[in-house]
């Protein structure tokens, strides 16, 4: 199993809960990409049109409310040929990763991880959306915690 990667935990999971959002209410992928810092984050997701002011409120505010649950936050591990099954894993090598490192949010949001991650949804505090753009059918959201 690779090294965890060292990002701020909070940050983190919000990021997590932001992925898992954006892909219930607007029927994507998760993120392309993402850029995760202590102080400000951004992640892009591929979607067909640009979300409405009422959509991009209604994401924070979904997010708010999962984060308020205080969910656990748990980790497994699961063979590389299960995960394959259920997940994504075109980031993940299978040669370097014969089991595959499963985090959990509660039963919100499961998604295969090396990063830091808080304990509780409680640890995260003042989650907000800052901004978001859409170029090129690409959706930016730009977040704090």
């Amino acid at each position: 199993m690779k090294e965890r990667k060292n990002y701020y935990a909070p940050m983190h999971t919000a990021e997590h809960i932001l992925n898992g959002t954006i892909v219930k209410i607007f029927g994507c992928e998760r993120s392309e990409n993402c850029h995760i810092e202590r102080k400000k984050s951004k992640c892009d997701f591929k979607i067909n049109k640009p979300p409405s002011k009422e959509e991009i409120n209604i994401l924070e505010q979904k997010i708010k409310d999962i984060i308020s649950q205080n969910l656990e936050v748990s980790e497994k591990n699961i063979p590389y040929a299960e995960a394959d099954k259920i997940f994504n894993l075109k980031r993940i090598n299978k040669e370097e990763n014969p089991e595959v490192r499963i985090i959990s949010i509660g039963d919100y949001d499961h998604c295969p991880c090396i990063g830091e991650h808080v304990k509780n949804t409680s640890e995260i505090e003042n989650f907000r959306i800052t901004s978001t753009s859409y170029e090129n059918g690409i959706f930016r959201v730009r977040f704090k915690v």
